[in-house]
């Protein structure tokens, strides 16, 4: 038999813990890194390849848990408001 103390120490832990689980299960909004290079892409591609590998091993996956959006400034001024988007990956 279930002492009453022991079954007040469980209904309450459950009760605490339940908004966490609740949250944790809910789709949110990813979070996203912006990637700023000067020039092109294709004279980063070795660079932006191994930043996305890193993020790879450290569980963060391009368009699952984080969206990453890359901006090149393809040799203008990084000041320029005319930045390239790109879907460079």
């Amino acid at each position: 038999m279930i002492r009453r103390r022991d079954f007040i120490t469980l209904v309450g832990g459950a009760a605490a813990a339940w908004p966490l689980a609740a949250r944790a299960q809910q789709p949110g909004k990813l979070l996203t890194i912006g990637y700023l290079g000067a020039a092109t892409p294709l004279a980063w591609a070795q660079w932006t390849a191994a930043f996305v590998q890193r993020l790879l091993e450290l569980g963060w996956i391009d368009g699952r848990t984080v969206a990453i959006e890359y901006r090149w400034g393809e040799g203008r001024n990084a000041a320029s408001p005319r930045l390239q988007p790109s879907s460079f990956a």
